[in-house]
């Protein structure tokens, strides 16, 4: 599984970025995440506010800081 975090660094970002290693930890998964700070490999996703979730490709939030277990609900979709 691959996780990307968009955004510039933030507060918000790094907020996401901690949610996300919190989710992943708890339901015990192998996954790569990354963050994407580059604002032109953001707006190629179509994302035009930050942070965003991006699991395997798919945008799945954008906007707004996830909680750890709205993210545990995305990644098990």
């Amino acid at each position: 599984m691959k996780i990307e975090i968009l955004g510039v660094g933030c507060p918000k970002c790094k907020q996401l970025a901690e949610n996300t290693e919190a989710a992943i930890k708890e339901l015990g998964l192998c996954a790569e995440i990354s963050k994407v700070t580059d604002i032109g490999k953001i707006t190629e996703y179509g994302v035009m506010i930050t942070p965003a979730l991006v699991i395997d490709g798919r945008v799945v939030s954008s906007g707004r800081v996830l909680n750890k277990d709205e993210i545990k609900k995305l990644i098990v979709e």
